[in-house]
């Protein structure tokens, strides 16, 4: 299924159930250009020498700046060309992003392209029509870049891949005092780089909602895929915050966690939102990594966060929802792990993943979606010790 993105329209539904099988994924194919050729000039997103931060020729110190804005969600974080603020599958990086400036900004109206690879912006259109003050980011993704390593399993990690990034351009916005973010899913009724998602971030100054306390640019930097294997049981205070995080970001979605001895089983949040109930006992993680198209390390992960939902007979809409959704929130819970000390990895390719009919429910109701591994230490770690 190596849909290219000037490709029709996508069959989400049989690309789904497709990707939920086990067929193996051919063999590996070209994946094109790491970001897209935007037209037009390109435009430096550093601030002019000497001005404070978000501030810009002709504008003012309480404008949003965008170039910090994209760098703490979206930008390269070194010479490899890694972008390490949003998880990717295969760190390929399909989702592409266009920026919409109107008033409050550090660049001038108008419509751009951002080159993640360079961290600059291409000017599309200066002249956009109406806009709104803040910045409006549509995210669309390039398929090919996904499939090239994936297959015909490159869909759901599409979806979710461009949840990530929501959520990254989230975290950072409120990172640097923006106006609460608002997160739109949008209907992949034509070609996919018509968008699946927008981010409208409006300007410093702008009324917040209240919630959990924003993160700073160091937490949103520091945040990166640990590498297998994950191991160390989570303290039942961490895996309760990353559960509350999960379930609050998670839309539809249901979640739990499973954790290995010495009690094994599946745990969820209590309806008090402050304790863990048991969902199921016995050890899961075997099964789990078997799921995860065969990643053995997951078996010994010390917990694995868990979304699930989507049922086999459910239309596009809901299945663009809750993959969109379950990346959004895993990222956010990523961010929660850091800030327990954990490490943490996404897992996002799930094969005859049923949770539902393995808990002696119907089968088609509850497959997993989306998975966070979570441990005391990581590879890296041990390797030093």
């Amino acid at each position: 299924m190596d849909h290219h993105p000037d490709d029709g329209p996508v069959d989400l539904v049989t690309a789904l159930a497709l990707a939920r099988s086990a067929e193996i994924p051919g063999p590996r194919t070209p994946a094109g250009s790491a970001t897209r050729a935007w037209p037009g000039p390109p435009v430096p997103l550093t601030p002019p020498s000497g001005a404070g931060a978000g501030a810009r020729a002709g504008g003012g110190a309480g404008d949003l700046d965008v170039g910090t804005l994209l760098r703490l969600s979206l930008a390269a974080a070194d010479k490899a060309g890694r972008l390490r603020p949003a998880s990717s599958a295969g760190a390929l990086h399909p989702v592409d992003t266009t920026v919409t400036t109107g008033a409050g900004c550090s660049l001038p109206p108008g419509r751009y392209g951002y080159d993640p690879l360079r961290h600059r912006a291409h000017r599309i259109d200066r002249h956009p029509g109406a806009t709104r003050p803040g910045l409006t980011a549509e995210l669309s993704v390039t398929v090919r870049r996904t499939a090239s390593q994936y297959g015909h399993r490159a869909w759901p990690l599409l979806l979710l891949d461009t949840g990530h990034a929501a959520a990254a351009l989230v975290l950072a916005a409120r990172a640097l005092g923006a106006g609460e973010p608002v997160v739109r899913l949008r209907g992949l009724t034509g070609q996919p780089h018509h968008g699946l998602a927008e981010v409208y971030v409006p300007p410093p100054g702008a009324p917040a909602v209240g919630g959990s306390r924003a993160p700073s640019p160091t937490e949103l930097l520091a945040r990166r895929s640990a590498p297998p294997p994950l191991r160390g049981v989570p303290s039942e205070d961490a895996l309760r915050a990353v559960l509350a995080t999960a379930v609050r970001e998670g839309g539809d979605l249901r979640w739990c966690a499973a954790v290995g001895p010495p009690k094994p089983g599946l745990l969820e949040l209590a309806p008090d939102g402050r304790t863990l109930r048991r969902l199921a006992t016995g050890e899961a993680r075997p099964a789990l990594a078997a799921w995860a198209a065969g990643q053995a390390w997951i078996a010994e992960a010390g917990a694995v966060l868990l979304a699930y939902g989507c049922p086999t007979d459910v239309g596009p809409p809901h299945i663009r929802r809750t993959h969109l959704r379950a990346g959004f929130a895993v990222h956010h819970a990523h961010l929660t792990a850091l800030r327990h000390h954990l490490a943490a990895r996404p897992v996002g390719s799930w094969q005859q993943a049923d949770l539902g009919a393995a808990l002696g429910g119907a089968p088609g109701r509850d497959w997993i979606v989306h998975g966070l591994a979570l441990g005391t230490r990581h590879a890296d770690e041990e390797n030093t010790t």
